[in-house]
């Protein structure tokens, strides 16, 4: 009679270990939806800028027609997105469009005085830090989620109840990765 009661403990106890695990694992992986949710509300903001500085840029450029299409289309196909992948690879896509789009205003120096095109570069800067602080909380929330789910004896219980490891957002693009190359036109011209 002793065994069945020692046995009856040891499986309440398991019982109390698997529900703490499991409201662990439910807790960081609500993190994990929290800060992407924060992720994608600053991925929206920056979409919803294109239009206004697309605006801007046609007023100052005639024949970039082509450019400002590509950069509304790619737009277009974030807002339609659906998985968070889908938004990474939208978002890249997204940066490569706006680094073209700010390309043009180095050959239309009306375009690049504007105020209102000032205006936009600095909402879309910061903007852009918000997205890189939003994408930095998100990669902690996976990192402690991941090792909830990875570390034993907590695995065990996760891999029993279909907790998987999420990815990480990361830089995918290229153009994200380079290191800005700055000339001074200025002091280059006039041999300085």
């Amino acid at each position: 009679m002793m065994f069945v009661y020692i046995v009856l403990f040891l499986l309440i106890l398991m019982l109390i270990y698997i529900i703490i695990v499991r409201n662990k694992l439910i807790i960081e992986k609500n993190k994990v939806k929290e800060s992407w949710a924060q992720v994608d509300v600053d991925l929206k903001k920056r979409a919803d800028l294109i239009p206004n500085l697309v605006d801007t840029v046609k007023e100052y450029t005639k024949h970039e027609k082509s450019t400002l299409e590509e950069v509304i289309e790619i737009r277009n196909r974030f807002n339609a997105t659906k998985t968070i992948n889908e938004k990474i690879t939208a978002n890249d896509e997204i940066t490569t469009a706006l680094n073209k789009l700010f390309a043009l205003g180095e050959n239309y120096p009306d375009l690049k005085a504007s105020d209102n095109f000032l205006s936009l570069q600095s909402d879309l800067k910061s903007i852009e830090d918000d997205i890189s602080l939003s994408r930095k909380n998100y990669n902690d929330a996976v990192l402690n989620y991941n090792n909830k789910v990875s570390f034993f004896p907590s695995n065990i219980v996760a891999s029993l109840l279909g907790y998987n490891k999420e990815d990480y957002y990361e830089l995918n693009n290229e153009l994200e990765r380079e290191v800005p190359k700055v000339k001074f036109w200025f002091f280059v011209k006039n041999g300085i």
